[in-house]
């Protein structure tokens, strides 16, 4: 069996619930194909509230505010994204005094991680540190300890996070992708060729795959 090089480019923000329930689906559909291919993900960065001030807002206040949802929607959307992380084996720990904010320098992290050759494992982990243990994503302490448990150095994190190291190529590789016409999360490109979209299930995520794999898939009209 002839093994299949797969690209994928996952454009995501830290501060993005179902960017968390796409990725876990897609490598559970990943773990389906198993040596069927030989993927190669690339995490690329994409900020939801790229003007989120330092002290961050309370989530369902931002949720309001930006999408008019009702306490009784928002309730049911969190509920959902529960239910999904949860079946997935992730816990979102969201309570009232649940916060979102700026993700910037997670990004810069995950940059210097891809050079590393650590991405997946420090998106995993900035993931965890947000809707788990609700850290903020621009907090210097929590950003180095989620560098930490990626098996990244953490001296190494801490001293790009009090510089402007990376800073230049994110803001480059987010103009590129809104260019593109990327303006939601997650996007999921396969082979710079085909994408999806959205917290899909694993089941949509192993299709699209072998489709691709097979030569079945076919270029949107």
């Amino acid at each position: 069996m002839m093994v299949q090089p797969l690209r994928i480019d996952f454009i995501s923000d830290v501060a993005c619930p179902w960017c968390v329930v796409g990725l876990r689906s897609l490598l559970q559909a990943l773990d389906a194909v198993g040596d069927e291919v030989r993927a190669e993900i690339r995490f690329q960065p994409f900020e939801l509230n790229p003007d989120m001030p330092p002290e961050g807002e309370n989530t369902f206040e931002h949720v309001q505010k930006k999408y008019g949802s009702t306490p009784e929607r928002s309730a049911a959307a969190r509920q959902a994204i529960k239910d999904s992380g949860e079946a997935l084996g992730f816990t979102f720990n969201y309570g009232p005094q649940s916060r979102i904010w700026n993700t910037f320098d997670a990004h810069r992290l995950l940059h210097w991680a891809g050079l590393e050759g650590k991405q997946l494992e420090l998106k995993q982990a900035l993931f965890k540190s947000n809707f788990t243990n609700q850290r903020p994503t621009n907090d210097a302490a929590a950003l180095t300890e989620a560098a930490r448990e990626a098996g990244l150095d953490p001296a190494r994190a801490h001293a790009i996070l009090t510089s402007d190291e990376f800073a230049a190529e994110v803001r480059a590789e987010e103009q590129h992708w809104r260019a593109n016409g990327i303006n939601a999360v997650p996007s999921v490109i396969f082979n710079e060729r085909w994408l999806i979209q959205g917290g899909q299930p694993p089941q949509v995520f192993e299709q699209a795959i072998r489709d691709i794999i097979s030569g079945a898939a076919r270029e949107a009209s």
